[in-house]
């Protein structure tokens, strides 16, 4: 049904009206605190009509409202009915939707603008970004990178089609670390990292190894070791020569050593199994027995919270220092929210390592949407948030020299499979594709961020 515009301005005015009077308002909040109903909804583009928009209300309220539409067509308000809207743009342009709320007096409104072009709506307002475009293409001075599993490159299906389309630079999750390569002493198990570097080398793909030495991917027969400091020490020269003889030239880098650093004060060493038994310098070894392996691989120091602790990143390029020429580069894990760290911070990342001379990679890029716990579902205003973080991601890593660039790894292709659902034991959306690998406003921030 039509509604009249003017009696929504009507109601509006009628409720500032009514509560003008100071004492009123005070009496009021002293009694009891309003329950407030916030507009808001989204919108996708139909799967089987590129002009059409489905639209959904998002509002979240525990009492009943009123509700409207204006999709910006020039005829006026309509009643929102339950469930879904479809509407057809018909022309190439620019259209405000407006989604009105109304209880207690009160309206409250929330609007997005659709772009049209020629072949359609524009998913999420970025137009050119159809199906003949994709994050590599668009990225064409450095590596796009996501990980994968054996079992998800065996299985096939959407998975390993937008690993394809989008992608082409992979890691594998936690089957290229010493616990899955080396489950027992003297016997070696490739199979998973084999299968997913036939994989990459069917598709024209690159591998980053991660991780030869971890502290928590140490098998425990390691960890237990028996013989002498001078027997492990030995071992473990073993296990990266071994390793990386095997995947010489199929295997484009490899982050030597993961996560050394602790994260209390002055971020000492950990006190891991390999320091323990091979001294303070068995990060040094660790990259010289590397480099003897294969001295054209590229071998990057990986490690969290570089851009939001100034201690922990002076530690990290202390020891980048010390390697001198061992080391190519830099993996500064990206597993942040959209509220930060600033932009400032992650610069600093990047400038510290560009000064050095190394290679840069934005490892692990995840970008939390609900670190706060404060909603249910993504809402358009978090994902509009969590997209502009993208962007800017995207282009701090994207206006580095071009000697420095080497990839930007996201850590997950879609929402549901990203290990911080379990690791926070909360609901998240912190990846560019939701969970039916349907494309997000994070997307297309990552292609914004590349402008």
């Amino acid at each position: 049904m039509k509604i009249n515009k003017l009696i929504l301005l009507l109601v509006s005015a009628l409720f500032f009206f009514s509560c003008s009077d100071d004492d009123e308002i005070i009496n009021r909040s002293e009694v009891e605190t309003p329950i407030t109903v916030k507009a808001s909804f989204n919108y996708t583009v139909s799967t089987t009509d590129p002009y059409i928009v489905v639209l959904q209300s998002t509002t979240e309220s525990s009492v009943e409202y009123q509700s409207f539409w204006d999709f910006g067509l020039g005829g006026g308000v309509v009643s929102d009915d339950a469930g879904i809207d479809e509407v057809r743009y018909n022309e190439a342009g620019e259209y405000t939707v407006t989604y009105y709320t109304i209880y207690d007096g009160l309206t409250t409104i929330a609007t997005q603008t659709i772009i049209v072009d020629e072949n359609g709506v524009c998913p999420d307002g970025f137009c050119g970004s159809g199906e003949t475009g994709s994050l590599k293409d668009a990225a064409a001075t450095f590596s796009v990178g996501t990980i994968t599993r054996a079992s998800w490159v065996k299985a096939g299906g959407k998975h390993t089609e937008i690993l394809k389309k989008e992608f082409n630079n992979i890691t594998s999750e936690y089957e290229m670390k010493m616990n899955v390569m080396y489950p027992s002493q003297g016997n070696y198990d490739f199979s998973a990292a084999d299968a997913m570097v036939n994989f990459a080398q069917e598709n024209d793909m690159n591998v980053h190894g991660h991780a030869l030495i971890w502290h928590n991917a140490t098998p425990s027969w390691v960890d237990d070791f028996a013989g002498t400091n001078e027997e492990f020490e030995v071992m473990v020269k073993d296990y990266i020569t071994t390793t990386l003889t095997r995947f010489k030239g199929k295997v484009r880098s490899w982050d030597v050593v993961n996560e050394a650093f602790e994260d209390r004060s002055g971020n000492p060493l950990r006190n891991s199994v390999f320091r323990q038994k091979m001294g303070d310098d068995y990060i040094k070894k660790c990259f010289q027995w590397a480099r003897d392996a294969d001295p054209d691989v590229l071998l990057f120091y990986n490690d969290y919270n570089m851009a939001s602790s100034t201690t922990k990143r002076a530690a990290m390029f202390k020891l980048v220092d010390e390697l001198g020429d061992l080391i190519d580069g830099v993996g500064a894990q990206m597993h942040i929210s959209y509220e930060g760290p600033s932009k400032a911070n992650i610069q600093a990342v990047a400038d510290g390592t560009v000064s050095r001379g190394l290679k840069l990679h934005f490892a692990e890029l995840d970008i939390r949407a609900n670190p706060n716990e404060d909603i249910t579902s993504l809402t358009n205003d978090r994902a509009q948030e969590q997209r502009a973080k993208y962007k800017e991601v995207v282009q701090i890593y994207n206006s580095i020299p071009l000697e420095n660039k080497f990839a930007l790894t996201v850590w997950g292709v879609r929402d549901n499979e990203s290990w911080l659902i379990d690791f926070w034991g909360n609901a998240d959306w912190p990846l560019l594709f939701d969970s039916n690998y349907n494309k997000k406003a994070a997307y297309f921030g990552f292609l914004e961020g590349l402008q």
